[in-house]
């Protein structure tokens, strides 16, 4: 068995006594744990640690696996000189890794490595290594903004090449919990942050690894986790596996979730395919989704359809409800798969004679001419959950009191420049972080003074 053990644990700076100077006592039920974790893996004497990061190098749809023989990385960005971590990387493994994900689907390799040093979601956990004087060689691997599923599916690939080489591995999966525990915390309250926590150690506790792949995106972005990604990756290495899990420790006192776990494989089985649990589960949720389209939805996802099967625009239908042939309106389409946008393109005010004609137009567009994806490929229509924004008339606004971003979409304005941003999104809670976004959208800089207007929107799921 290749997988020897997979843990999960954070990486609070604090935690090392060189930069916690006292502090780390508050967090000495974590440090405990930390240690019992490395005192385990000294046991299973590995020959490569497999080390996923949330800090190390991320892209958006990208797997970035640290190349070159090895790196090193020290404490001085936490007011600390004289430490310093370094790590012999395993070449072998880490080329074989980006093959086998490239052969998965899964887009990852070696390239674009920006900054060499370890980052601290890294050193962290190997500075408690130390202490065991073992011999064995690393593998850094960051994190992406693909789903969460594919993060798994990365996984996979890993346990494969671990297979496949003979490596003895161990997993150690990087990554806090929620930022937003307590309202005196560095990064404030929100009542996500307390409910993802409770929901995702009990997934750990119990190695509910599908749980780690079914939560809502909003969910999790709102909690301010920064783990997740490495959790589903550790989790995708055990596919298959029946483990014996033990969630070590579990506090919060800085306002910071930080979560200890262990997880040993204990045989092949074949309940434990989450992959596939986590197909059926989707496909039932957008049958679900599907079921309750309205009319408005229901175009947007027949429009998009389509003309990728066909080639050629798609004609309004005859049935139409009279409110979407007989007024005019700007609209948004937004597409999402796995609860990750996919693609939005909208109309600030009408450009055809109907708001129907206005989603057929846009539905294509957020599928084709999103310059943030790469166009839609008939393979993920059935995984594509649609929303139709319709917009109410902008008006001016003096001040940014007057927004809400709950309630009001704002436009911002600056000569020829123009900036939109839809109402009640996910992780925008603020008139400041509204403002800011769709400043940056319209390449205006964000000290600059600009024109407001506000609109309303009705929005069909």
């Amino acid at each position: 068995m290749s997988v020897l053990g997979a843990f999960i644990v954070p990486h609070p700076p604090i935690i090392l006594p060189e930069v916690g100077r006292g502090e780390e006592q508050k967090i000495e039920k974590t440090a405990r744990a930390y240690r019992a974790v490395a005192e385990h893996i000294a046991e299973l004497k590995p020959d490569t640690i497999v080390i996923t990061s949330p800090h190390s190098i991320m892209y958006a749809d990208y797997f970035h696996i640290s190349p070159g023989s090895g790196a090193q990385g020290d404490l001085r960005d936490f007011g600390v000189s004289g430490v310093t971590v370094e790590a012999s990387y395993d070449e072998v493994l880490a080329k074989a890794i980006g093959i086998q994900a490239e052969e998965d689907g899964i887009p990852a390799g070696t390239l674009g490595e920006k900054d060499s040093r370890l980052d601290h979601g890294t050193l962290i956990p190997l500075r408690f290594l130390e202490a065991f004087n073992l011999s064995f060689e690393v593998v850094r691997i960051g994190l992406s903004g693909l789903p969460m599923i594919d993060h798994y599916r990365f996984g996979e690939s890993i346990a494969k090449v671990a297979d496949k080489l003979d490596r003895r591995i161990v997993i150690i999966a990087s990554g806090d919990l929620s930022h937003k525990l307590k309202q005196e915390g560095p990064y404030g309250f929100a009542p996500e942050g307390p409910a993802f926590d409770a929901d995702v150690t009990s997934a750990m506790e119990h190695a509910d690894f599908l749980k780690l792949l079914t939560y809502e995106p909003g969910f999790y972005e709102r909690a301010a986790e920064c783990g997740l990604g490495s959790f589903a990756i550790m989790a995708g290495a055990l596919d298959g596996m029946a483990v014996d899990p033990e969630l070590l420790s579990y506090e919060g006192p800085f306002g910071v979730g930080y979560a200890v776990a262990a997880f040993y494989p204990a045989g092949k089985a074949s309940d434990r395919h989450f992959e596939k649990q986590y197909e059926r589960w989707e496909e039932t949720r957008l049958k679900d989704l599907k079921s309750q389209e309205d009319a408005y939805v229901r175009l947007a996802r027949y429009a998009l359809e389509a003309y990728i099967k066909t080639g050629v625009p798609a004609q309004l239908p005859n049935d139409l409800p009279e409110e979407l042939t007989s007024r005019q309106a700007g609209v948004f389409v937004s597409l999402k798969k796995h609860g990750k946008l996919r693609g939005c393109i909208g109309t600030i005010s009408p450009v055809t004679a109907s708001v129907a004609e206005e989603i057929l137009r846009n539905a294509v567009s957020a599928g084709l001419s999103d310059p943030r994806f790469p166009q839609v490929k008939a393979s993920e229509l059935n995984e594509l959950a649609y929303s139709v924004d319709v917009l109410s008339p902008p008006e001016a606004i003096d001040s940014p009191d007057a927004l809400d971003p709950h309630r009001y979409g704002v436009i911002v304005t600056k000569g020829q420049k123009r900036g939109l941003l839809l109402p009640n999104l996910d992780g925008v809670d603020s008139v400041e972080q509204q403002i800011a976004i769709a400043k940056q959208k319209a390449g205006i800089p964000a000290d600059e003074a600009c024109g407001l207007e506000r609109f309303e929107v009705v929005r069909h799921l």
